[in-house]
This record gives C-alpha cells, structure tokens and sequence, in this order.
C-alpha cells in the first residue's frame, strides 16, 4: 500500500514515550497480547491532526527496557494487529559528521545494522523468506517528515544512514572513527530490527533521528565532550515539544501524500495480523 492510499479512518502508528503523546486528544490506553510476548507497554489510542493514531512506548513507560531488551516483534505485531499500515519511529541518535549537529532532525534513508542478539525477523521458517530491503524507510513517508520537520522550524536532513549499535553502552573512539569512515551520518540503538520487522509486516515506516550529541566527539575539537547518558536524555526532553508538533504536523498529512512509488506491502510475505 502506498502511504497515499490508506483512509483517512486508518490510524498512524508512532512509536515513543509518554511525552510524546501529551496533548492528544481522546486518549485510551490498552493491552495488546501477540504470539511474540506482551510489547514494551501498554497502547495508547487518540486524535491528532484530524486523524486517529496509535502510540506505543518503544522503551516502556519508565524507559525501563535498553534498546537490546526491547520486544520488537511484539511491538510491531500489536500496531499491525490494531489496523497500523504507516509507522513513524522517532529516535535520538548521535552525530557521526561535524556538519550535523544536535537540534538537526535526520530523515534517514538507509541503515547498517551492527546489532547482534536480537530476535530480528518474523520469518524462522520452515519456508525460506528473504524480503527485499536495500531502501529501508518508506521514501513516501519520509517526505511527509521532512515537510512536517521544515513546517515546523526545525533543520531537516534529507537522507543519511544510521548505524545501529547493539547498546547499552555508546561507541568508542575508535568504533565512530570507523563507522564515519564507512559512510555512517548517524548512530543510534533502536532503528534494527524495528526498520526490517516493519518491511516483513508490509508496513510503510520512516525515522526522525533528531540528533542530540556528538557522540566521541569531533575530531580537532577539544572542546566537544563525548556523549553521556544524562546529555542525551536532557537534550531530548528539552526538544520534546518540538518534536511533538512535528510528528502531529506529518500525521494530519500523511493521507494527503501524492506519489505510487511504494512498495512496501510487497514484504509482507504472507505475515498476518
């Protein structure tokens, strides 16, 4: 399906926490159960931008769950299984380039997932099925972000890659050196195996990596300070209401998207809600 065909009835899937969904009208809150396990926390539904839509917590409530113990299948069945056909997944992520900076929201447009451990696909057999995934994000959705982004004031970067680290802990010198030299823009802990769990549903998903730090730091630059925990949480908290109104701003347009050029449902590979 392509983002320009769903109804304007069907509701818009966004995965983040309880800042994200202040505001939102008419919220109800529920529990979804999927053969994966329970998702990291209860399903918020309501109203923004004269359209329904669907929160759920990526990290939980309390961000009690780091990205390496988050159900991702769990998480993506329940938004399917609740009519979801578009997702957006905010994330923070660190910058791996000097000229991206925090406050910048990167609408990502490919990923390399250096993850390892995590229940990754929907697919474990006994039939064989290798999706098609060399455009990760959905390029109709990522439109409708980077216009929501640029509407809404904030700097929006037109495509990057984001490197996806297993976590908990960030990155060494030596890993970001590496990871800037192959191409990365960005680093982030949540984008694999959400991106591809998404593609295997069918399901439209794009990113908005909203940079809030440099990660080790830029390089001839003594006075930028690696990342901490405490730094990241800050920025993003101070940044949530911004956030808030553009993710609002891209839901209340996503129907209206012109453009055929997905093909996102063609992973879905027989997966049923």
């Amino acid at each position: 399906m392509s983002t320009a065909e769903g109804g304007a009835d069907e509701p818009v899937g966004i995965f983040g926490g309880s800042g994200l969904y202040r505001l939102l009208d008419g919220v109800e809150e529920a529990e979804v159960e999927t053969p994966y396990g329970l998702p990291s926390g209860p399903v918020s539904r309501g109203n923004a931008g004269g359209r329904a839509v669907v929160f759920l917590p990526r990290h939980g409530l309390d961000h009690q769950f780091p990205p390496h113990r988050i159900n991702y299948r769990a998480n993506l069945w329940a938004l399917h299984h609740l009519g979801v056909r578009r997702i957006l997944g905010p994330c923070a992520a660190g910058s791996l380039q000097p000229h991206l900076h925090p406050g910048d929201v990167v609408v990502c447009d490919q990923l390399v997932d250096r993850t390892w451990g995590r229940e990754g696909t929907f697919f474990d057999g006994p039939e064989p099925n290798h999706i098609a995934f060399a455009d990760p994000y959905c390029d109709d959705l990522r439109r409708v972000a980077l216009a929501a982004v640029t509407a809404q004031g904030m700097r929006g970067v037109d495509g990057g890659t984001v490197v996806v680290v297993p976590g908990p802990r960030f990155s060494t010198r030596a890993e970001s050196r590496w990871f800037r030299a192959q191409g990365g823009d960005v680093v982030n802990m949540t984008q694999a195996p959400e991106a591809a769990l998404a593609r295997e549903l069918g399901l439209c998903y794009a990113t908005l990596a909203l940079v809030t730090d440099y990660d080790t730091g830029v390089e001839d630059r003594v006075d930028v300070a690696p990342v901490s925990q405490e730094a990241v949480f800050a920025f993003f908290e101070e940044n949530l209401d911004r956030l808030r109104e553009v993710l609002f701003h891209a839901v209340g347009r996503v129907s209206a998207q012109a453009g055929s050029s997905c093909t996102c449902a063609a992973g879905a590979g027989g997966v049923t809600p």
